[in-house]
C-alpha cells in the first residue's frame, strides 16, 4: 500500500505524542511488509507473525529514537532481522526443552475494571456470533482475546499468562482485534 510520506511523517509524530490511533495506522500500513519479509526468512507463518509481532512491539516501544531522514519501513525491517538474528542465535543456543515451572503459574482475582471502549463494543454484540467470529481467528490471537475480554485479564497479567513481554501482548491484542473487525465486516 503506497501512502504519502507526509502522511507516514504525520502519524509517525503523532505515535511519538502517544496517539493510539497513529501506531494503529501504522501497523495497518506496514504489517504486510513486515510479516512477508518474515515469512520469507522464516518460512513458517507462525514464527514470521511471531517476529512480526515483536518487531513492532519493540518499535513503538523506541518509537522516540527514530530518526526521520530514514524510511519507516527500513526501520522496521532493520528490527525485524535482528529479532529474526536473536531468534536464531537462542534456538541454537538453547538444546534443552521448555518445561513449565507450575510453582510460577499464579493465579490472579484482580480484575481490571475499568472497560475499555472495545470491551463495551465487544459486550454489545450477539455473544453466539461473536464466539463463531473469534473461531476464525488463529488460535494465539483467540487466547489473547479469551484472556482479555472474557475473562477480563489486565494487560500485565495476560503477559505473565502467555510468558511474553507486555508490549507482545498489546501489539497482539490490536492485531487480532483488527482482524476480528475485518471478519466481522465481511459477514454483515
Amino acid at each position: 500500500m503506497e501512502v504519502n510520506n507526509n502522511i507516514i511523517q504525520f502519524q509517525i509524530s503523532e505515535a511519538k505524542k502517544g496517539k493510539q490511533s497513529a501506531f494503529n495506522f501504522l501497523l495497518d500500513t506496514y504489517w504486510r511488509e513486515v510479516y512477508g519479509f518474515q515469512l520469507k526468512r522464516t518460512q513458517n507463518e507462525i514464527e514470521a507473525e511471531d517476529i512480526t509481532i515483536q518487531t513492532f512491539s519493540k518499535a513503538f516501544h523506541k518509537i522516540d529514537l527514530f530518526d526521520e531522514q530514514y524510511k519507516f519501513s527500513t526501520w522496521l525491517i532493520t528490527i525485524s532481522k535482528n529479532i529474526h538474528y536473536d531468534f536464531l542465535r537462542k534456538n541454537k543456543s538453547s538444546i534443552t526443552s521448555k518445561t513449565s515451572n507450575e510453582s510460577n503459574d499464579y493465579i490472579y482475582d484482580i480484575v481490571d475494571e475499568t472497560p475499555s471502549i472495545e470491551d463495551k463494543i465487544i459486550t454489545e454484540q450477539n455473544l453466539a456470533k461473536l464466539l463463531k467470529d473469534i473461531k476464525k481467528l488463529k488460535p494465539h490471537y483467540q487466547e489473547v482475546i479469551q484472556l482479555r475480554y472474557f475473562q477480563e485479564m489486565s494487560y500485565k497479567e495476560i503477559a505473565q499468562e502467555i510468558n511474553e513481554p507486555m508490549s507482545n501482548v498489546k501489539v497482539k491484542l490490536l492485531r487480532a482485534r483488527k482482524l476480528l473487525a475485518e471478519i466481522i465486516a465481511k459477514n454483515k
